[in-house]
């Protein structure tokens, strides 16, 4: 099964996140396809327009920790190799490789986009969801940093939204996105085709190159990211063996609160 389906319509391409029996995680297979699929667009100036999306109503669970289940609170043997770094590292190449993009990036959210799904929506030049969509990068409850997202959730919020969002997990529904400056427009989920193509008609108004332009410049405009994608792959792959990672997962699978949001009581606070 391939995990990024692309279709091709004239100058748009449509990336479809493709496993919808794992709310479309992300996995090894589909971050590479991401990255792959990225730097192909870089290079194709007949594209002007790349629309993200996912399969079966949901946009993207987040991370897919896949054959590195086992190594979840597993110090690592002295001197080894750190395979969680190497993979951690890979979707901060696709997420940079995303942002680069001198076509428009459209996401379209239809379901949950949580975790490394919120940073993919972070990297898109517009976005649009349906009201049933919800947002949230819940990596700090379950004992781990948001790591390689950080740097694309602040610069979409902006730090003080940024700081609410990333610190404490909150979920925040579609209008309460909208709010936040995370979702340009917010549809019915039977309106969000033609809420699409609307974006697309007034983007063909925008000369390609002169967009690419824009998009360079604004980057620059910017205070510029600092490349954070090393330390944020250590960083993650440390907590992952680390004890909070292997309680708040554990305790996520039982639906229980995790330690740290018990009081003292034991119950959850």
């Amino acid at each position: 099964m391939d995990t990024l389906l692309i279709e091709r319509q004239g100058d748009v391409e449509r990336w479809t996140l493709n496993d919808p029996a794992s709310r479309n995680a992300l996995s090894d297979a589909m971050v590479l396809a991401l990255y792959e699929a990225s730097l192909r667009a870089q290079a194709d100036a007949t594209l002007r327009i790349v629309v993200l999306g996912g399969a079966g109503g949901a946009f993207c669970a987040g991370g897919s920790l896949g054959r590195f289940a086992v190594a979840i609170g597993q110090p690592l043997a002295p001197g080894a190799h750190d395979p969680l770094v190497d993979a951690n590292r890979a979707f901060g190449d696709a997420l940079h490789a995303l942002t680069a993009l001198p076509q428009l990036l459209v996401a379209v959210v239809d379901g949950a986009a949580m975790g490394g799904g919120l940073g993919l929506v972070c990297c898109a030049d517009r976005v649009l969801a349906t009201r049933r969509s919800a947002f949230a990068a819940p990596e700090v409850t379950l004992g781990l940093p948001p790591a390689q997202i950080a740097p694309y959730v602040w610069r979409r919020l902006g730090d003080a939204a940024a700081r609410r969002c990333l610190l404490s997990g909150t979920r925040y529904a579609a209008e309460e996105a909208q709010a936040l400056g995370l979702v340009d427009a917010v549809v019915e989920e039977q309106a969000l085709e033609n809420a699409l193509q609307a974006v697309l008609t007034q983007a063909r108004a925008a000369a390609p190159a002169a967009v690419a332009v824009t998009k360079r410049l604004l980057q620059r405009l910017q205070a510029p990211l600092p490349d954070l994608r090393d330390e944020a792959a250590l960083a993650l792959a440390a907590a992952l063996r680390g004890p909070e990672a292997a309680a708040g997962l554990q305790a996520f699978a039982r639906r229980e609160p995790p330690p740290w949001g018990q009081t003292a009581g034991g119950a959850g606070a």
